[in-house]
């Protein structure tokens, strides 16, 4: 390989490298910026079928902007009256389950285990003062925790509110945009370049439109089955579950855990309990063996532990929105990995000198 050609590959090494680093350093500033950029990404398509009924692009931005504003207010206005009315239905009902535990749990453990445990009122609150220390303890690392909390919350606020703003601008700046990227890219390496920019493009396009379909699907299945079996506010919790696979494992833990709360404290005896268990479970079924499979495709399957690895990696970076954009991007990146290792096998590192 010629010096010049060298000292060239190295600087777009070390080039890559110092993004990189950048990016990890700046992760909670660029949040918002890679959260507008994915939504822009994914509404794009419909401001330019606006813009080709002849509306001004401006308009056709705005007019998407408030339609996903509009999505977003409905679904907020749906669950959060429902989930707030069946909170203060599971306070209501807690002291009869907790004379039910009392009366239930509390001989077993003491047969068990030889545990003198008792659930009603007055016996927690002798606990409690028997543990004041420990208590306090934890009391001080929940202060500091909801002060953190609280700083994250600003931060989520500033996000929520600056997301949009920049999507606007990216929407409507978007083919200009493309544009400049397009010029800057070296000429020798242009045709590769846009060939892997269309592989990821394609890959996206499936990830993301076939993951809306799946959340849709599943969140009717949900708040469907929920409302077969009995379960109060099923649609809200059905919706809540089916909007939330999203977010790999944490969306379907926190409606499992949530519907499983509802029926334990709300019904009599296992049948409630066994039938959220089987709503679930098919639920999980559907989504793993049909739905994910036809409508996001296979192409895109990331293992498991490379799943949990691109979430945590994402959120250590990006915090909460870092968990929503890590499948995406690692899609993304599936394509990146694919050409290099292309280019591995090709080359004389792997192959040999005398190759």
């Amino acid at each position: 390989m010629p010096i010049d050609h060298r000292l060239q590959t190295a600087l777009w090494i070390g080039l890559v490298v110092a993004m990189l680093w950048l990016v990890a350093l700046l992760g909670p500033i660029l949040t918002p910026f890679l959260l507008a950029g994915i939504l822009a990404y994914i509404c794009n398509p419909l401001v330019d079928r606006l813009q080709g009924l002849r509306l001004p692009r401006t308009l056709a931005v705005l007019t998407v902007l408030l339609l996903l504003l509009a999505v977003l207010v409905g679904l907020v206005g749906v669950l959060i009256p429902l989930l707030t009315r069946e909170a203060g239905v599971v306070a209501a009902r807690l002291p009869d389950a907790l004379t039910k535990a009392n009366e239930q749990i509390g001989p077993w453990l003491q047969t068990t285990f030889g545990l003198d445990l008792k659930f009603d009122p007055a016996s927690l609150r002798s606990l409690a003062v028997e543990n004041m220390d420990s208590l306090q303890g934890v009391a001080q690392k929940l202060f500091q925790s909801l002060r953190i909390g609280g700083v994250a919350a600003v931060g989520l606020l500033v996000n929520l509110t600056l997301t949009p703003v920049v999507m606007f601008y990216l929407l409507l700046d978007w083919h200009p945009l493309l544009a400049r990227v397009d010029n800057a890219i070296p000429r020798a390496w242009h045709a590769k370049t846009v060939s892997m920019a269309r592989e990821v493009d394609a890959v996206l396009s499936q990830f993301l439109r076939g993951q809306i379909l799946v959340m849709l699907t599943l969140a009717l299945y949900y708040s469907l089955a929920l409302w077969i079996v009995g379960l109060p506010s099923a649609i809200a919790i059905g919706l809540f579950t089916g909007l939330l696979v999203f977010v790999p494992y944490i969306g379907f833990a926190t409606g499992f855990i949530l519907a499983l709360l509802v029926a334990a404290l709300q019904f009599d005896g296992l049948g409630p309990i066994i039938a959220v268990l089987a709503v679930y479970g098919l639920g999980q079924l559907l989504e793993s063996f049909l739905l994910t499979p036809y409508l996001v495709g296979e192409r895109i399957g990331l293992h498991p532990l490379a799943v949990i690895f691109a979430l945590m990696a994402f959120g250590q970076l990006f915090g909460f929105f870092g968990v929503l954009l890590a499948l995406p991007a690692s899609a993304a990146l599936v394509v990146a990995l694919r050409e290099l290792r292309t280019l591995y096998l090709a080359s004389r590192a792997y192959r040999g000198p005398d190759a």
